[in-house]
């Protein structure tokens, strides 16, 4: 599912109910932001986290909320404060690439972005390697989620740890 802000909001239990409300409406089975990267990050290891957002403070809480709640350890979040949805998609490479830096430190196992239309998926898989921990893009995860859940073991080089070793 391509959207991820809503996902976060109200915690786990929002997001199961948003999940479940998603997959009563049609019929199918939903692989959720939040979900996909929560289950990401078990399948990876991973205790303590940085996170990158597109985000305003008002949702960067409930995406600190979220992963509190689920049990990781937030170390640091940096929201960049989009001022529309759309602008989300205009975040060029430049300006992550200092920003994913700061983010890092030996107090963190992973960087995770959330926001699906801040496509980061490539980005995340160079970062991994000068930064030399898992970035995990929240599209990534979320179709490592849909194709796991299906039963699909596909690995995908150059997207990443999650999808090319997990």
């Amino acid at each position: 599912m391509g959207m991820s802000a809503e996902t976060f909001w109200g915690g786990l239990a929002g997001n199961t109910a948003f999940e479940e409300r998603v997959a009563a409406r049609s019929g199918l089975g939903v692989s959720t932001g939040a979900t996909s990267i929560r289950k990401a990050l078990e399948a990876i290891g991973v205790d303590a986290v940085a996170i990158l957002t597109p985000y305003q403070p008002v949702a960067d809480e409930q995406v600190r909320a979220f992963f509190d709640e689920a049990g990781f350890a937030v170390r640091r979040l940096q929201g960049l404060r989009c001022e529309t949805a759309t602008a989300i998609a205009d975040v060029s490479a430049d300006k992550l690439i200092p920003v994913l830096r700061d983010l890092d430190g030996p107090d963190v196992d992973a960087i995770v972005q959330v926001g699906t239309n801040l496509s980061m998926v490539r980005l995340a898989d160079e970062a991994e390697r000068w930064l030399g921990k898992p970035v995990v893009a929240v599209n990534a995860a979320t179709l490592w989620h849909a194709l796991r859940v299906n039963g699909f073991q596909d690995r995908f080089p150059h997207y990443g740890t999650l999808l090319r070793e997990h």
